[in-house]
């Protein structure tokens, strides 16, 4: 059986990833860098767009979806159980069964999550004139105050050295009768931002 941190660095990786936002949240063409959000609890709804976009009420649309699926996700992370938690109001197909694994593996490890997990997402694409509208997230997540830790004993199980502290994540959008819905969720550490 694996080690301990390494369970949790494969939970932490596959699942806060998670937030699937745009490269340019993390940096942009200046080499200036944006601050990563800090996520407790749901937030009301993301920052109002300053476009003028015919697009930019769906993409606010999107982030508030996304946003929404985030906050039910860490409390999910932080009891490892979804139940009591809007995460299925959000999340579906194969995003919803990757946090449903996550979760499986936490409850099997005997951990949770805690702390504050920081992202920025944006709206990396959206098509409206697809027969179904789909849309892309990106988002930089923070692990900074991330602390996963043993639900027996209470004990921080460090994240490995080599797991990186901030890191791009990238979800899919679609619209089903009128609302988004979040259908992939998909980390990538080895993209930093």
């Amino acid at each position: 059986m694996p080690h301990p941190a390494l369970r949790v660095r494969n939970v932490v990786a596959a699942s806060l990833s998670l937030s699937v936002l745009a490269l340019s949240a993390c940096s942009s063409s200046s080499g200036d860098s944006k601050p990563a959000a800090k996520t407790s609890g749901p937030a009301s709804s993301p920052a109002a767009s300053t476009s003028a976009s015919p697009d930019a009420a769906e993409k606010e649309a999107v982030l508030t979806t996304y946003t929404n699926m985030w906050a039910a996700q860490m409390k999910a992370y932080q009891k490892a159980d979804a139940a009591g938690t809007d995460l299925t109001k959000y999340a579906s197909l194969d995003a919803l069964a990757k946090f449903r694994l996550d979760l499986a593996h936490m409850k099997q490890s005997g951990t949770v999550g805690g702390g504050e997990v920081g992202h920025s997402p944006t709206v990396s694409s959206i098509d409206l004139t697809a027969k179904l509208p789909k849309a892309s997230v990106t988002d930089c997540i923070d692990l900074t105050n991330w602390k996963a830790k043993q639900v027996k004993t209470g004990q921080v199980i460090p994240l490995p050295a080599n797991q990186p502290k901030r890191y791009i994540a990238t979800a899919k959008a679609e619209r089903w009768s009128g609302r988004w819905m979040i259908v992939d969720y998909t980390p990538d550490g080895g993209r930093t931002c």
